[in-house]
């Protein structure tokens, strides 16, 4: 089966300059414009290759994975909507905007849409999101605000090697409560870096960029995460 895979952080990113100060009907107007291009020319190599193969046709996934190559980047979308820079006030209700106006214009390029098709965080992937880490605007708090209304979780985020296990746990346990709680996909990509302090950049080469190491909250989880057992699932039958 043939499945497609399309990003266009960049894409996105040059529309918007072109809208610089109009309301936010217009940016999400012209991301889902952009985004529905994006689809449809996606779809269109699926099929050809479909064809080509002799084999079926699966979905279109548009999803807005950042490289850390420049120009490449979900935080300078965040950015260019007015932002000073991602990780300050209003972040979260940007990449709000940007996560839905790529949805509705994917839905309405192709009958086939899949995946997760959203906007996607990672912090070591994303020029924009390292340098607002570095600059200390990002935190790991608000990243866990972001991931309410994007795709994806916590995602390539570098923590001081003695982060204990217990902080772990509960950290992917907040991130659970949000992906139950709010029926969507989460996920927890932290990576304890062994040696490395808070404020030091820890290099995965490649696609996987480069991180600086986030500080996390010094208080411990411990019993709280000691507990053991484990959290009923939520009512979710009286929202029907």
């Amino acid at each position: 089966m043939i499945n497609v895979g399309v990003s266009g952080p960049g894409v996105v990113k040059c529309a918007l300059e072109k809208v610089k100060g109009e309301p936010f009907g217009v940016v999400a107007e012209t991301i889902k414009k952009t985004a529905f291009k994006i689809t449809r020319m996606g779809q269109l190599v699926a099929q050809e290759a479909s064809k080509r193969l002799n084999v079926p046709f699966g979905i279109v996934d548009l999803s807005l994975a950042p490289t850390p190559a420049v120009g490449d980047s979900v935080a300078y979308i965040l950015e260019e909507m007015g932002l000073e820079q991602c990780g300050t006030h209003g972040t979260t209700a940007a990449l709000a905007l940007l996560n839905d106006a790529v949805k509705k214009g994917g839905v309405m390029a192709s009958s086939y849409v899949g995946g997760l098709s959203g906007a996607f965080i990672p912090v070591s992937e994303d020029a924009g999101m390292i340098r607002a880490a570095q600059a200390g605007v990002l935190s790991l708090e608000k990243l866990e605000a972001m991931t309410c209304v994007c795709s994806v979780g916590l995602d390539m985020i570098a923590v001081p090697g003695d982060t204990s296990a217990e902080t772990i746990s509960a950290i992917i346990a907040d991130e659970a409560a949000i992906g139950m709680v709010n029926s969507k996909t989460t996920a927890v990509r932290i990576i304890p870096s062994p040696g490395k302090k808070v404020g030091d950049v820890v290099e995965f080469g490649g696609l996987l960029g480069s991180g600086p190491v986030m500080s996390v909250n010094p208080k411990n989880s411990v019993e709280f995460i000691n507990r053991g057992g484990r959290i009923p699932a939520p009512l979710q039958s009286l929202k029907n």
